[in-house]
């Protein structure tokens, strides 16, 4: 180790292994765990310490003295910028090794459980191209690189429409191409961007808060129809129909057009009222012959066809035989418990977001399931001693929580009324380790499944399988 320039610089630090959040993971010579961001693991790094902890650095790296075997080219030019694909550069299939290996410590470390099946991860269908909804956002003060700032050179124009820098929200990196979905989605919004400096309309201004466009939300489905949302600051009448009649006659594959005025200070849209300019105002969506309608506001699994891998795979977990009493906690918009109820007896599916119950009480409706049943409101507070009186016993339960898991309230309760069968679907396996440790005194984790989800990011959604001991 030696200091330059008042930073701590770690030198040939071999990274052997993938850590939490997609760090790469050694060692000092005295024995140290580093936690090295920007490197892949089978790299030997220098790396410059960002903190220092008492049994570990976090660091990033500053030098490849050695590439790792596994590293490979980055397909986006963005890569290492932008932050959202921070696994770009390692080979698909080490990601699913890596992934596959972070479940499973989870299930030993976290939960303390030795004993269970570990299927092999269940990799994605495609790779790239794998998301039905991506979200830019404009902004009048592009992100200058460290090249162009040292350059001196005067960038009159620095409009701009992509991500959001990591770590700083007000910079907007301008997208010249993006992997995660396919065509026309790049073709849109290099259109929208285009038609909307040629034509003079104004980029937001996050740090003043003044401006036309703000966002823009491209939708589709798996029959290629699209969806497009925008949001913008204030109402221009002239320049909205000038730019969404622009779109419209350019990209036929464009179904609905949409728009909300949004002054507030933040850029959620869930309490924002959406305007239809075109179109009906949702998409359809078939999954073995379900339909569901998917609205600008709507939750629905980004990667479709992986989506249905995964609900197929928890209704395998479950095992159903057409007798059983069925609850789904975190509903959302009902896809999963519609799923299974065809070969459920009842499904009761309870969501904290009223828009989610209302859009899976239409979807029942509209699929002809009349043994579904769904509630809105706190889980926590919702799925209490009074309901579980009031409804049959469940035989089996499927909980699919957000990244936080669940409430030990909620945990509480399913130990409480005692299903025979759990199946714990998440998106942070660390999360649903911990709630299974506190569930291991009455229940066996008989097996696990990682489903991987996210293709080039550290993300993986598990399945786990629990029976009553």
């Amino acid at each position: 180790m030696r200091k330059k320039h008042k930073n701590i610089i770690l030198e040939n630090i071999a990274l052997v292994s993938a850590g939490s959040k997609g760090v790469a993971v050694g060692r000092t010579a005295e024995g140290k765990t580093v936690l090295v961001s920007g490197a892949v693991p089978g790299d030997t790094v220098h790396a410059r310490v960002k903190k220092s902890k008492s049994k570990y650095f976090e660091a990033e790296v500053t030098e490849i003295i050695e590439p790792s075997p596994f590293r490979v080219e980055p397909r986006c030019i963005h890569f290492g910028v932008c932050g959202g694909c921070k696994w770009q550069h390692l080979a698909y299939e080490k990601q699913l090794e890596f992934k596959q290996d972070e479940v499973y410590n989870h299930m030993k470390r976290i939960a303390g459980i030795e004993d269970f099946e570990t299927m092999p991860i269940l990799g994605s269908p495609e790779p790239y191209f794998y998301r039905n909804k991506m979200e830019f956002s404009f902004s009048n003060a592009r992100w200058l690189t460290q090249y162009e700032i040292s350059s001196e050179e005067n960038f009159g124009n620095r409009d701009a429409l992509g991500f959001h820098i990591p770590g700083m929200w007000s910079k907007i990196l301008d997208l010249k191409e993006c992997w995660l979905q396919e065509d026309p989605s790049n073709a849109i919004r290099l259109a929208i961007k285009s038609f909307a400096v040629a034509n003079g309309l104004e980029f937001f201004d996050v740090k003043e808060q003044k401006g036309f466009l703000r966002t823009v939300m491209l939708r589709q489905n798996s029959r290629q129809e699209w969806m497009v949302l925008f949001q913008l600051y204030r109402e221009e009448k002239e320049n909205q129909q000038l730019l969404f009649d622009f779109l419209l006659n350019e990209f036929p594959a464009i179904k609905t057009l949409m728009f909300a005025i949004n002054s507030k200070p933040n850029d959620s849209l869930y309490d924002q009222e959406v305007q239809i300019y075109y179109g009906d105002g949702y998409l359809m969506e078939e999954m073995e012959g379900l339909q569901f309608k998917i609205g600008p506001k709507s939750f629905f699994q980004t990667n479709y066809k992986q989506a249905l891998n995964l609900y197929q795979k928890t209704l395998e977990f479950a095992d159903l035989q057409g007798h059983e009493v069925v609850y789904d906690l975190y509903t959302g918009t009902g896809t999963i418990a519609q799923y299974v109820a065809r070969k459920a007896k009842q499904v009761i599916g309870i969501e904290s977001v009223q828009e989610a119950i209302t859009a899976a009480k239409e979807h029942a409706e509209l699929n002809g399931l009349t043994n579904c049943t769904f509630y809105c409101g706190d889980m926590k507070e919702v799925f209490n001693d009074e309901f579980i009186a009031s409804h049959p016993h469940p035989d089996v339960l499927i909980t699919d929580p957000p990244r936080d898991g669940m409430h030990q309230k909620v945990v509480e309760q399913i130990l409480k009324i005692a299903p025979e069968k759990i199946v714990y679907v998440s998106c942070n396996s660390a999360t649903q380790a911990r709630d299974l440790a506190l569930m291991k005194h009455a229940y066996r984790l008989v097996k696990i499944l990682p489903v991987d989800m996210f293709p080039q990011t550290h993300h993986v959604e598990n399945i786990a399988l629990l029976v009553k001991i």
